[in-house]
């Protein structure tokens, strides 16, 4: 890399929802600059996950994502913005473009699959032109032949582009992701912006110091190399042995000639919360080893140990949103053959205590029972948190989508006619009327699967949940009684009658009170088992329950 100046290196990115062709252009357009895999089942240079080829999340655009999508731009110097002919743009395409244009990324519209038999290249044109002032330059049939990807179309973007910074400055690079590796520590992958990377660094924001042991760049796996210059991007081991010291968004310096940090760094902050936990009771350890590698990888992820009294030990783990959750999931059984059950997801709730104090709550089990709120109680009031959120739909669809905001007590709302997308921030914390749902069984709570929701919505979530458990809990020797409760008061009820065996089948002939002697005992016996019985919910029927929709 050496050997490449500053003038001909430009890192951009490829914007595209789904199936729009982002992995397939990548692929084509390093055909001829690196080694063809031989190996494996994957034939593709990007998506090495499985979970990536199947969802078609290679470069996130997921509104889970976007902290991720974020960070990826800013070590850019411009994107793509390809558009499948036959669908048009839509709702990754235009979020992340969104993004790019915010950090003031030069954009290349691109057109790809014309020659589709669906496909309608002008009028997606004026689509892109109407909505985003973009008029498409370049436009592709199918991009599976490598010779489509032609060499004017690469220096016909590169131009466009904008420079990387000056080698002759002070260094300053830009963390944008990191993995671990157990014999290197953490592995950094920096952008950077100015200057030389060689040798010793620090960080501007924890001010820790580091010697560089190794550098190199992705070709697509790691190549060492003497020094990183500006506009490249490469990979940094520097005896750095905590992944929770790689602080992505932090920007790095030469040891002793500090710079301004680049603007935009804020930490990962989860948004909903869920509990994981083994089948088996006994893989445990195995599991919580499993989720500490696989957090390596994504620290995004907040791991915490949990007990639950139905479930056993596991852990509650802080997710970007409920994609990202799935997404850890299918990883969690792909790459560590893990049978886990998730809890419901929640998101952290902020509670006002009467005193002054403040806490947050993400678990529902730690949530305040009604007798809390009331006089005298210690909880003054709860605060859920909000979001400022940008949802655009086509005008077809403006009437339902209306209502399912509505439905989630949307306020403030505004519409623009467009192709679906959306995205949302954080907007803090209000004020809201929340209950803890608490299901019983046989009068004993689950705490495994308690509830928090709206007050409007206690009724309806009550009924829905004892259904659900009625249909899937096996019925007991004793009548067990499946309630749904806010406080003391039981808001649902269903009844699980019990098994009965034939106490009389034995009996031929004698008086009728010989046979009625045998029942009342049964019955009794029935009293007996209701009033100090447990019931235990199998593990089979808590994963069938909350993975159920």
């Amino acid at each position: 890399m050496e050997n490449f100046p500053c003038e001909v290196i430009r890192n951009f990115s490829i914007i595209a929802h789904i199936d729009h062709g982002k992995s397939t252009l990548a692929d084509r357009s390093l055909t001829g600059t690196i080694a063809k895999k031989e190996k494996g089942r994957n034939m593709q240079v990007l998506d090495k996950l499985k979970v990536e080829r199947e969802r078609g999340i290679t470069a996130c655009g997921h509104v889970d994502f976007a902290w991720e999508v974020a960070r990826s731009l800013a070590a850019c110097q411009g994107a793509l913005l390809l558009v499948d002919a036959s669908q048009g743009v839509q709702a990754q395409s235009i979020s992340v473009f969104h993004i790019a244009k915010e950090k003031g990324l030069t954009i290349i519209p691109v057109l790809n699959k014309i020659d589709l038999p669906a496909a309608q290249p002008e009028q997606v044109a004026a689509q892109m032109q109407a909505h985003l002032a973009l008029i498409p330059p370049m436009s592709f049939p199918s991009l599976r032949r490598p010779a489509l990807v032609s060499r004017r179309f690469w220096k016909q973007s590169s131009r466009a582009f904008l420079l990387p910074g000056d080698p002759a400055a002070l260094l300053k690079t830009f963390l944008f992701d990191s993995s671990y590796d157990p014999y290197r520590g953490v592995i950094s992958l920096m952008s950077v912006q100015g200057g030389v990377l060689r040798d010793k660094i620090a960080s501007t924001h924890t001010h820790k110091r580091y010697e560089v042991t190794e550098l190199g760049i992705m070709h697509p796996e790691e190549v060492p190399t003497e020094s990183l210059r500006p506009g490249q991007v490469g990979f940094v081991a520097c005896a750095m042995k905590e992944s929770t010291e790689a602080h992505i968004g932090d920007t790095f310096h030469r040891m002793g000639h500090p710079v301004d940090p680049m603007p935009g760094f804020r930490p990962a902050k989860a948004m909903v919360y869920a509990g994981i936990y083994p089948v088996d009771n006994n893989d445990f350890l195995k599991l919580e080893e499993s989720i500490r590698r696989l957090s390596l990888t994504d620290r995004s992820v907040e791991v915490m140990r949990e007990t639950s009294s139905a479930l056993g030990q596991g852990c509650r783990l802080g997710f970007l949103g409920t994609l990202h959750m799935d997404v850890f999931r299918q990883r969690l059984e792909d790459e560590y053959d893990a049978s886990v059950i998730i809890t419901a997801p929640t998101v952290p709730y902020q509670v006002v205590h009467r005193d002054g104090s403040t806490s947050f709550v993400s678990n529902p089990t730690d949530f305040p029972d009604t007798a809390d709120y009331a006089a005298g109680g210690r909880v003054k009031e709860v605060l859920e948190p909000i979001v400022k959120a940008s949802i655009i739909v086509p005008e077809e669809h403006f009437s339902a989508m209306m209502d399912l905001c509505y439905e989630h007590r949307g306020t403030n709302l505004d519409w623009q006619p467009m192709d679906v997308s959306g995205t949302y921030e954080d907007a803090g914390y209000e004020k809201s009327d929340l209950r803890k749902i608490t299901f019983l069984l046989n009068s004993r709570p689950v705490d495994a699967l308690a509830l928090i929701v709206h007050e409007s919505r206690v009724q309806e979530a009550g009924r829905h949940w004892v259904e659900k458990l009625f249909k899937i809990i096996p019925r007991q020797l004793f009548e067990v009684p499946i309630q749904a409760a806010v406080g003391k008061t039981i808001i649902a009820r269903r009844t699980l009658s019990a098994l009965r065996a034939d106490v009389t089948a034995g009996l031929y002939g004698g008086h009728y009170e010989r046979k009625l002697k045998h029942l009342n005992n049964q019955k009794d016996s029935k009293r007996k088992m209701k009033r100090v019985g447990k019931v235990d919910l199998p593990q089979e029927a808590f994963f069938e329950l909350l993975s159920s929709k």
